[in-house]
């Protein structure tokens, strides 16, 4: 039985995983939405609007936002008038998406610091659950999609935003050399952390391609799912119902 998982390139015990990962975006929390729009020449944004538009918010709905750290996509289903939790493992993330919130004058949102893998919330609460750029950071993602399950409520929907393998010829080899050489000076520059964007860009690598992320989706029980490849499968909204 294999007792390790992966933190990068490295294979690693799962409770050090959890603290790595915990110690990377402590370490990043202050810079991550300026490292997002470095990153990404400011595309993030756009795709997390697409993801939100595929959630369709309504107004007074339940909506957990799983690693929602800094509050982009709350914010944005918040504005829709859902009913939106937001909820981290790490806590200095959620401090800054607070911060944020209380600048731009947002309030009704719910911030709560959880893991992903054990919820302390009861079954079907939800009436969807989202997570963007969040699901490859988990310790053990099938049981963090099966916890997604249990909280969400009969035709609950689940959406998940990641980065995911590039298909297109060409533009995959250019991909794989920004990522592995300018990301991490980026991170070293901007937020002085060379070492965590390298982890960051690593973990994108070791993520399941998009066929067998569904597979796991399926597994976990949910049904109608869905992958919405976006530039080639840079990135990706995978989504499924539980019914």
């Amino acid at each position: 039985m294999n007792d390790t998982v992966s933190f990068g390139y490295e294979e690693v015990a799962p409770e050090e995983k959890t603290a790595r990962v915990g110690a990377v975006f402590s370490n990043v929390a202050s810079k991550y939405d300026l490292m997002n729009d470095a990153m990404s020449g400011g595309m993030h944004r756009l795709w997390k609007d697409r993801f939100v538009a595929r959630v369709k918010p309504r107004p007074g709905e339940a909506i957990l936002d799983m690693a929602g750290g800094t509050g982009d996509i709350a914010f944005r289903m918040a504005a829709l008038g859902a009913e939106v939790t937001v909820a981290d493992i790490n806590q200095d993330m959620l401090d800054v998406g607070v911060e944020r919130a209380l600048e731009r004058g947002i309030s009704g949102l719910a911030w709560s610091c959880q893991n992903a893998e054990a919820l302390v919330y009861p079954p079907r609460q939800f009436d969807a659950y989202t997570i963007a750029f969040g699901i490859r950071n988990v310790t053990h993602i099938d049981k963090a999609l099966a916890e997604a399950h249990r909280v969400l409520r009969y035709g609950g929907r689940f959406f998940c935003l990641e980065f995911s393998r590039v298909e297109w010829p060409g533009f995959d080899k250019a991909y794989d050399l920004y990522s592995e050489h300018l990301v991490p000076r980026m991170g070293k520059a901007i937020a002085g952390d060379e070492a965590s964007y390298r982890y960051l860009v690593e973990s994108i690598r070791r993520f399941p391609p998009m066929p067998a992320f569904e597979r796991m989706i399926r597994a976990a029980g949910f049904t109608q799912t869905r992958v919405e490849p976006i530039l080639g499968g840079l990135v990706a909204i995978h989504s499924g119902w539980k019914i």
